[in-house]
């Protein structure tokens, strides 16, 4: 099954084939096809790459909730907690954000409803896209990576480029006789490794545990103490907590890559808790995208 149809199972019928013909009849390339954004009342938006195009099919609230029970496997209920979140993954790695009214008690989530906003985010994997910074990466004469942050504004590739780099440094590089190394992610989102089901649906490498579905800081406290990774990696990092769990995994002696958006030194810099990891040269690299 090719990666549009993965999408397209979730839809009904009639927006399926509606959906698919529009594309053929206007040439559109379907693997630069990034999102399907379908909303209540409103017409369905396909995102390519470099453009957008709207189709003449309006969405009804009834169509959603159709989409919604495919996409949770008829058990809405069993889905809340991840509905909470904002977002399901499915088989595929392709991760469906998800937004309504939201019920908040005691400040938290504790359901959305009138879902009125699904976006099918497409789950594409560019295997090697990081070959191109690996020699800024690995650290040949210790066996080991440099403490490493990946920079990009949002939507240029830093997750991407994360994926392959942790896929690489877990299966090791025979190109620079580089072992591979265990590798603990926590992918907050599903966006990294994209689990369904406990099954990691993008390649992260053979020695790579995946801890998803939680904060980054307590996410790394888990992993070093239960799976003792020599590298661990998260993306988007930012916040006080997210920097003391960082120094406390290098003061046990783990290496990390991480990263965080922006555009140049001056963007870091106005994150004072990144900023301090780089001033007090715990950050070793810094990768602008």
């Amino acid at each position: 099954m090719d990666t549009l149809n993965q999408i397209l199972i979730y839809f009904p019928i009639e927006m399926q084939n509606y959906i698919i013909n529009s594309i053929n009849s206007q040439s559109l390339i379907k693997n630069q096809l990034e999102e399907i954004r379908v909303r209540a009342n409103r017409p369905i938006i396909l995102k390519f790459r470099n453009y957008d195009v709207v189709l003449d099919y309006e969405t009804y609230t009834e169509d959603i909730l159709k989409i919604l029970e495919k996409l949770c496997e008829n058990s809405i209920y069993a889905y809340k907690n991840q509905i909470c979140q904002g977002f399901l993954t499915v088989r595929g790695g392709h991760r469906i954000g998800i937004t309504g009214t939201v019920v908040v008690e005691n400040d938290e989530i504790i359901n959305v409803k009138y879902i009125s906003s699904l976006n099918f985010r497409i789950a594409r994997e560019i295997v090697n896209c990081s070959d191109s910074i690996l020699n800024q990466v690995i650290d040949t004469e210790n066996d080991t990576i440099f403490n490493t942050l990946l920079v990009s504004p949002p939507g240029k590739g830093k997750t991407t480029m994360l994926r392959d780099l942790v896929r690489q440094i877990s299966n090791g590089i025979t190109s620079f006789n580089f072992p591979g190394l265990t590798v603990g992610l926590v992918d907050e989102r599903g966006e990294i490794a994209a689990s369904y089901k406990g099954v990691p649906q993008n390649d992260v490498g053979i020695r790579t545990d995946i801890i998803g579905n939680i904060d980054k800081s307590k996410g790394i406290e888990i992993l070093i103490r239960s799976m003792a990774p020599k590298v661990i990696a998260c993306d988007e990092i930012g916040s006080q907590e997210d920097i003391e769990a960082i120094q406390k995994a290098m003061l046990s002696g783990v290496k990390g890559i991480f990263t965080m958006h922006g555009k140049n030194m001056e963007d870091i810099k106005n994150n004072p808790e990144v900023n301090e990891l780089i001033e007090k040269k715990q950050i070793e690299k810094v990768i602008f995208i």
